[in-house]
């Protein structure tokens, strides 16, 4: 496997008999991710799709020794889903809602903060490690297998640049989208360390967008730590100031969070910035 997911994914889906939790429960088998339970309340002893249905978080744990879990609940339940889940020991856990509020993911901030449990999105499309594992709602048919690394906050320009890159031959390790919330749990410092450190990951490809500063800290710490090579793309480069553009966290506020900052913030050590999603791939592949 690359970075998180892989062949050794035990993965439990909460909100498994709900519309979209039991439509990417099928999903995500017929992909190869080895799904070995469910869990929603009241509804334990049920099966979908094969797949066996719990209680509670723990229940399914102690039974399926399950390492990571997907999130489809509504909003108002998914804070507290998060923290069963770390609760129950998973390491991994990935939370495809969105619109949770700021205040619920600041509950949740505290109390993994205690945990050993690491989270991705919410409001986020997931994670695939091509040939082995998805988790999340990514198309099936993504991309191949292959040795760069992507991290997004884009779900849509994740599959875009993808796809560009498929059409060249260039295949993905794992391509992880961490969400566009103000608030999420694993940011692109937390990814960009991984994929550093990742021996089948040579290259790796950073999709942001407008608002905060998450893309100028990126590059500060590409500067200091990558010896890989970077492409990044930026989306938002006409967006008007105070106007939220899709995300929750894409806004530019106070004159902070625009694109032209956060691509001089990359060209300033060296990071290609590509002017179009497609362009991604020929930067790539000119640096192999």
């Amino acid at each position: 496997m690359s970075i998180l997911i892989g062949k050794n994914t035990r993965l439990l889906v909460q909100g498994i008999t709900g519309r979209e939790g039991a439509f990417h429960t099928q999903q995500m088998i017929e992909y190869g991710t080895n799904v070995v339970g469910g869990v929603t309340p009241g509804k334990g002893g049920e099966w979908v799709h094969g797949v066996p249905v719990f209680d509670t978080m723990k229940e399914a744990v102690n039974a399926t020794d399950a390492n990571t879990s997907v999130i489809y609940v509504p909003a108002r339940f998914a804070a507290d889903a998060i923290m069963e889940a770390a609760d129950a020991g998973v390491g991994l856990v990935i939370c495809i809602t969105e619109g949770l509020p700021v205040l619920d993911m600041t509950r949740v901030q505290r109390f993994l903060a205690g945990t050993s449990t690491r989270l991705i999105g919410p409001n986020c499309p997931g994670l695939i490690t091509p040939g082995e594992a998805k988790v999340g709602i990514t198309p099936n048919s993504f991309t191949m297998s292959g040795n760069v690394g992507l991290v997004s906050r884009s779900g849509t320009l994740t599959y875009e640049v993808a796809q560009a890159l498929n059409d060249k031959g260039i295949g993905l390790s794992t391509a992880v989208g961490i969400g566009g919330d103000p608030i999420i749990g694993t940011n692109f410092i937390d990814v960009l360390r991984l994929f550093e450190s990742d021996p089948l990951t040579d290259q790796v490809v950073l999709i942001g967008e407008i608002g905060g500063t998450d893309e100028q800290n990126a590059a500060a710490f590409i500067a200091e730590n990558m010896t890989k090579s970077v492409t990044a793309f930026i989306a938002g480069r006409t967006a008007p100031p105070g106007k939220r553009m899709g995300h929750a966290g894409a806004i530019i506020q106070g004159g902070e969070g625009t694109a032209a900052e956060k691509i001089k913030a990359f060209e300033a050590v060296n990071v290609k910035v590509a002017q179009q999603p497609e362009e991604v791939a020929d930067i790539v592949a000119a640096q192999m």
